[in-house]
């Protein structure tokens, strides 16, 4: 068994970042990220930090707009579209989840999609599932993918099953796995039997906040798992799977914490230094 090791390669991809941003500032670019956090949800805000002492270390300004719970939607999209024609500021990231007055759908598609480093906005999911390349890859399904590759694992012709089908991480999973040339299914709260999937599988990508559901008897000999889940117990944070007992059988299993997680902050370094990359070509 290998554990897939999310924390050392995004330790190595953000010290290439950090050698691009360099480069950038070199030509007076100076990649910046503006994220925008409405209220004060606990998580919300530990993710907001992270990611800003990600962009710090490698050195991308980070710029943190807080606003209270009570924000207007109104007042949001004033905020984002005045970000959207900031020429300085080449991502815009809108922490999820937003106050239940505020339409999340309505949000992501004001974000221009060029500066969509979130890659939430219609166009840029389009894109993706159209197999076109050259949009903006939500950050956590394209963390899974850069991190599978990296232990050297052939996607193409892999029976691979996705629990959980949300727009942030299993539909844009599917999509990505597919275009490598797996074979897709997706198992969600309407899946009345997920273990009839899973024992078929050969890599298992588990994203459904729900602790300990895919457990060793629901997946076969040498299987890849991939755990999604961030769960928080007794201030301890667990993924989907039982890690204890399905890393015994699984050939390639990813930790919580410090497999998926830092993957996908790693991710949204990238996305944003391919956004200042843009700039610079349309200087």
């Amino acid at each position: 068994m290998t554990i897939l090791d999310g924390k050392k390669l995004s330790q190595e991809i953000k010290a290439e970042i950090k050698k691009e941003v360099e480069l950038l500032k070199q030509s007076a670019i100076v990649p910046a990220l503006a994220v925008i956090l409405v209220g004060d949800d606990a998580a919300s805000k530990t993710y907001v930090s992270n990611k800003a002492k990600a962009c710090e270390s490698c050195g991308i300004k980070s710029i943190l707009y807080e606003l209270a719970k009570e924000t207007s939607q109104q007042e949001l999209l004033a905020l984002i579209n005045t970000l959207n024609y900031d020429d300085s500021i080449d991502g815009i990231l809108v922490q999820l989840p937003l106050p239940s007055h505020i339409s999340k759908d309505i949000v992501i598609q004001s974000i221009n999609s060029n500066k969509d480093v979130d890659g939430f906005h219609p166009s840029n999911v389009g894109f993706l599932h159209s197999g076109i390349k050259g949009s903006f890859l939500p950050c956590t399904p394209a963390g899974v993918i850069e991190l599978l590759k990296a232990y050297k694992i052939s996607l193409a012709g892999l029976n691979a099953v996705i629990i959980g089908a949300s727009n942030i991480v299993g539909k844009p999973m599917a999509a990505m796995l597919l275009n490598e040339g797996a074979t897709i299914s997706i198992c969600h709260l309407q899946t009345k039997d997920i273990s009839i999937y899973t024992r078929q599988a050969d890599l298992i990508v588990c994203a459904a906040g729900s602790v300990n559901l895919l457990k060793a008897d629901m997946i076969k000999d040498e299987a890849i798992v991939v755990d999604v889940g961030i769960n928080r117990i007794n201030n301890t944070l667990v993924g989907d799977v039982d890690f204890e007992n399905v890393s015994k059988k699984a050939s390639f299993i990813s930790p919580v914490p410090g497999g998926v997680g830092p993957m996908t902050i790693a991710m949204l370094l990238k996305n944003t230094i391919r956004s200042a990359k843009n700039r610079l070509r349309q200087g």
